[in-house]
């Protein structure tokens, strides 16, 4: 495994720190201590919190795309196969993603809040729209890109609720099964 180039340390880094503690825990100190590197790095690389912030969105969207892609790139055949390697991100994310997921809305809350970051958060998005309206495109969706908003927005949706909704906590760790069942009345309705 190759060693991240400091960018993307930084982001790495910046992303976890976020997950942990918030955006009151990111600070360009805070990021330079965590990845142990000298004082004044951070800064270097990305001189203000927004472009530090910006970076996350970047590396978000990289690596949520990546989960998204997974290791065979092969077309999804048919709607059993898109909700269940839906069910499986989903999972993941639910599981041993699960920061980088809390990272992520928190970070969107800073966007919604700021309109310096909106832009680089809505293009950092736009990359798992278009994967989707392709799988759904290929499925016969009348209008993809229409569809692949529907199941973005309920896919973001499940994952707040299971993360941070009122009920995160007192819930079971997510069941494949259960997840499999749920994407595929969501790939059902964003078709229909």
């Amino acid at each position: 495994m190759s060693t991240p180039d400091r960018r993307t340390l930084i982001a790495d880094t910046a992303i976890g720190l976020v997950a942990a503690a918030g955006l009151r825990g990111l600070t360009h100190r805070a990021v330079d201590a965590a990845a142990q590197l000298p004082t004044g790095s951070t800064s270097y690389y990305f001189r203000t919190r927004t472009a530090l912030i910006g970076a996350c969105y970047q590396r978000l969207a990289e690596l949520d795309l990546g989960d998204f892609d997974g290791d065979d790139p092969a077309p999804l055949p048919d709607r059993d196969a898109v909700a269940a390697a839906l069910a499986a991100l989903l999972h993941r994310w639910l599981t041993t993603g699960r920061a980088r997921q809390l990272a992520r809305f928190e970070l969107s809350l800073e966007a919604a809040r700021n309109p310096e970051l909106e832009t680089e958060f809505h293009r950092a998005g736009l990359g798992a729209r278009a994967r989707v309206a392709g799988i759904l495109d290929g499925l016969g969706a009348d209008r993809p890109e229409e569809s692949a908003e529907l199941l973005v927005g309920w896919t973001d949706g499940l994952l707040y609720d299971r993360l941070a909704g009122a009920l995160a906590r007192s819930r079971p760790t997510p069941d494949l099964a259960e997840l499999t069942a749920i994407t595929r009345r969501m790939v059902d309705a964003a078709l229909a």
